[in-house]
């Protein structure tokens, strides 16, 4: 069973300055206040293989996730970009894609979020269909805020 959640923000900045920020791996713990810690693994900028672990607080719990970049285009000259990050953990497979389009001066970004699970077992599709709902709708909030948090970095520079 998959869930999937899309949410769209107009940000008041270039889809070159909205692109730094996503981009931002080691700046996102000082810029998305629900990620306490990053801890780089790969070197160089941002792109396909970037890894990091990053620690999030949700629900009062801290957790942490190894995450990779599987594909960055960054924005070319139409202003359209996207960039897809990938993690593992507790046997989900996530999926967070960012679309960046230019329009009205600003940018649309575009972010969704998938979470499938991999080999489930029958307890496994029981709770997910159980709490996948509220966990859905938690994470949709979360969202939201990194989302927000995202427009007032790029805005700003």
């Amino acid at each position: 069973m998959d869930h999937k959640t899309t949410l769209t923000r107009h940000i008041n900045a270039s889809p070159d300055k909205v692109w730094a920020v996503i981009s931002d791996i080691p700046g996102s713990a000082a810029t998305l206040s629900g990620v306490a810690s990053i801890r780089m693994l790969s070197e160089g900028g941002y792109g396909e293989g970037t890894r990091w672990k990053e620690t999030r607080t949700m629900m009062g719990r801290a957790e942490t996730v190894e995450m990779w970049v599987s594909q960055a285009e960054p924005p070319s000259a139409s202003g359209a970009g996207s960039t897809t990050v990938k993690a593992l953990q507790g046997g989900a497979d996530y999926t967070t894609r960012f679309v960046l389009a230019e329009r009205d001066g600003g940018t649309d970004l575009a972010l969704t979020f998938g979470a499938e699970m991999v080999k489930p077992t029958l307890l496994g599709k029981v709770m997910m269909a159980l709490f996948g709902r509220l966990g859905m709708s938690i994470t949709k909030k979360a969202l939201a805020k990194d989302l927000a948090d995202i427009a007032a970095k790029a805005e700003s520079l």
